[in-house]
């Protein structure tokens, strides 16, 4: 007979409902079936791994309706955890094959048996259970007799006792039988939480209210509670109630969860009193009590998640989401929460205006938030940018080769469609649609419709995407820029302007100006925070002045010639100017000088397609074994990075930098004869260390580098 038991709380509040709830005794998991069925429990969880869904030849078992019950799982009298009963529905569906020559059932006829054969149905019934952070899957086998076996009739149901869950959570379970002839069954419940944890809201604060007894321990953790991926804790503390904890509002997102750590145990009350209390029982009651200690055994976690529909943390969501570009052809969306979002490519004008969207497939429908996705793209260009929408309402945009390809370029997108026996046809993308070329409309594409034609047609357009219906061309204008007489005056104005202000500068600054030095920066691509470190000492040194040659900033030249031939002809003008060469090391370019050194002929090829450095080695490294490079070249590397002992011997018959601990004597060299004088040259070197500084701080706080989170060496140590 089932013993009654109280559950002090459904919801949370200060009116808990009472509930009497089975006991059940010892941990052992069992199974039970209505009359006329038989069934077994496999020992020990399995893989819930379904086949595909088949076609019945015959009759076979469904599951139809689950049903849930709460119950309580003793492992000793005061010590009880709340359980998940599940009830399983059974039905039958198909029908009997009519046998011929051989006994019914699948049974071989055997003449010289003269009992008949018992026949009877079996299924294999799968279950799953969700609840975090717990996850089960169990097997039951259930045979029908064949006078039970009606098509269409439910035969009865399975019992199965019990999956433990924490009060509060919210539990998934789905049903199915092996082999899968239908879909699964699904239902999610929400079991009671306590009545001690309530959530109140004073102006932007959020107040956790925990009203517990004086000198009563509990742990409280605040978690992200990710759908499309891992849990990922936030705030965890042991603590002492009662208390009173505040949350800032730029602090809550929908999948922010409140979880607590808790104990059973049972305080027995005199029968009369209880039958007084609660007339409608005629069973001596127990009370269910509760004390908070996170380090028993016995310990029960209660789970909420009170800010799924706050508008508050959908804003703190969308403000916290960002989108992320993984070479050579990958993105993400990063989010603290799963996001029911769509992200397609559009094409955004340098002249401003809103981006437009371009054509399927390059869209992605409902996004996964941290995963990887791909762009499906042949080139990429700083005008293509990723929009991301949430119920048809633009949330973010970003143009994610703003940071490797520059800013945006006055370039004319092309979309073109083909169409049976080699047909296509052209339009420009613009804001007022997309303009057919050669046609008569007063747009820049229509009046420039015949060369565009020509461009394409003589491969100066890059093709950025196509399939067997479409194509993305990006044709540059540059050349069809025409300037009007306001802004000829204007530009003579301001350069009036420039010639008067040199003029008032001092004569050691206009002939420092005049012979501004050359200098070409050859660099390994570590990846995209090494670039920007590298883009970040390029323009410092523009200002110096220095005419400053990398190959960052001449990815389309890089691209059109090969990287070989790009660094053969800056290194031939800049040594025929008088220039220098800077070797940048890092550890990936001294993992190349090794690599050539040991074997000069795997190395001398390029290691991407925009290597410059890997491509140099074939020339560079002769000049040092010849002692052709003192004078002509100058190494240096970046404090935290790298250490001076990582620099290969071969290469410190030059002078070799640490920047920024080094940039005044670095200065110095680079600017050669016409370098300023030393207090001049030391405010150059403060202005090139505070433009060079952030950047070398976001690669070192990058996981792996040195001196990164996980790496132990920092500055030498």
């Amino acid at each position: 007979m089932p013993v009654p038991w109280f559950l002090l709380s459904l919801a949370l509040g200060r009116s808990p409902m009472v509930l009497s709830l089975e006991k059940l005794m010892g941990p052992q998991d069992t199974a039970r079936c209505s009359p006329g069925l038989s069934c077994h429990l496999w020992d020990g969880d399995v893989l819930c791994l379904p086949g595909s869904i088949v076609s019945a030849p015959g009759p076979v078992l469904v599951p139809t309706r689950l049903q849930t019950e709460l119950v309580l799982r003793c492992h000793q009298e005061t010590d009880c955890d709340l359980c998940v009963r599940v009830a399983i529905h059974l039905a039958v569906h198909g029908h009997w094959k009519e046998p011929k020559d051989e006994a019914k059932f699948g049974r071989a006829a055997d003449p010289e048996l003269e009992e008949p054969v018992n026949a009877f149905l079996q299924a294999q019934v799968v279950l799953s259970f969700q609840a975090y952070p717990t996850a089960r899957c169990v097997l039951l086998e259930v045979q029908v007799p064949a006078a039970l076996v009606q098509p269409g009739q439910s035969v009865g149901s399975v019992v199965f006792d019990c999956f433990e869950a924490a009060l509060g959570a919210e539990v998934r379970l789905w049903s199915y039988t092996q082999p899968r002839y239908q879909k699964e069954l699904n239902l999610t419940q929400q079991l009671p939480a306590l009545p001690w944890l309530s959530v109140s809201a004073d102006g932007d604060d959020v107040h956790l209210v925990l009203d517990v007894s004086e000198e009563q321990h509990f742990g409280l953790s605040l978690y992200w509670n990710q759908i499309q991926g891992p849990t990922k804790p936030w705030w965890h503390k042991n603590l002492t109630g009662p208390r009173n904890i505040t949350l800032n509002h730029t602090d809550l997102f929908p999948c922010l969860c409140i979880q607590d750590s808790y104990s059973f145990f049972m305080a027995p009350f005199k029968c009369h009193l209880l039958l007084e209390a609660f007339p409608y029982s005629s069973n001596c009651l127990f009370i269910l009590l509760w004390k908070v200690w996170p380090l028993e055994p016995d310990s029960v976690r209660t789970s909420i998640c009170p800010f799924r529909e706050d508008p508050r943390a959908h804003r703190n969501l969308w403000r916290a989401a960002r989108l992320r570009l993984l070479p050579p052809r990958g993105w993400q969306l990063n989010a603290p929460c799963s996001l029911l979002a769509e992200a397609t490519l559009c094409w955004q004008a340098p002249g401003g205006g809103p981006c437009q969207s371009l054509v399927p497939p390059l869209s992605w429908a409902n996004v996964t938030v941290n995963k990887t996705l791909e762009l499906p793209l042949l080139n990429a260009h700083p005008n293509l940018c990723v929009q991301v929408s949430s119920w048809e309402k633009l949330q973010l945009q970003q143009c994610l080769w703003a940071d490797s390809l520059g800013a945006l370029k006055d370039d004319m997108l092309l979309v073109e469609t083909r169409g049976p026996q080699d047909n296509r046809s052209l339009c420009a993308l613009e804001p007022s649609g997309c303009t057919p070329l050669l046609s008569r409309a007063s747009t820049r594409a229509a009046r420039l419709g015949e060369e565009l034609l020509q461009d394409l047609q003589s491969g100066q357009c890059l093709q950025l995407w196509e399939d067997d219906l479409r194509a993305l061309w990006a044709c540059p204008m540059d050349k069809y820029v025409h300037q009007r007489w306001a802004l000829v005056w204007l530009a003579c104005l301001l350069l009036a302007s420039v010639l008067f202000l040199l003029f008032l500068f001092k004569k050691d600054h206009v002939k420092a100006a005049a012979r501004a030095r050359a200098a070409l920066l050859l660099y390994s691509a570590e990846d995209s925070g090494f670039e920007r470190l590298v883009g970040a000492l390029a323009s410092a040194l523009c200002q110096l002045p220095l005419r400053v040659a990398v190959d960052l900033w001449s990815r389309r030249e890089l691209s059109a010639q090969g990287p070989l031939a790009w660094f053969h002809a800056q290194r031939r003008q800049t040594l025929q100017e008088g220039g220098v060469v800077v070797l940048l090391f890092s550890p990936g370019a001294v993992a190349l000088c090794h690599e050539w050194l040991q074997d000069g002929a795997s190395a001398s090829a390029p290691h991407g397609p925009h290597d410059a450095f890997a491509a140099s080695l074939s020339c560079v490294l002769p000049d040092f074994l010849q002692g052709r490079a003192p004078g002509r070249y100058v190494g240096a590397y970046f404090d935290g990075l790298l250490h001076s002992e990582a620099v290969p011997a071969l290469f410190r018959s030059v002078p070799v930098f640490s920047l920024p601990s080094q940039l005044p004597d670095f200065l110095g060299t680079l600017q050669g004869p016409g370098a300023p004088r030393p207090g001049r040259l030391g405010q150059r070197a403060k202005q090139v260390s505070r433009a060079l500084q952030p950047a070398l701080d976001q690669v070192l706080k990058a996981p792996g580098n040195p001196g990164g989170p996980g790496d132990g060496t920092r500055d030498g140590t």
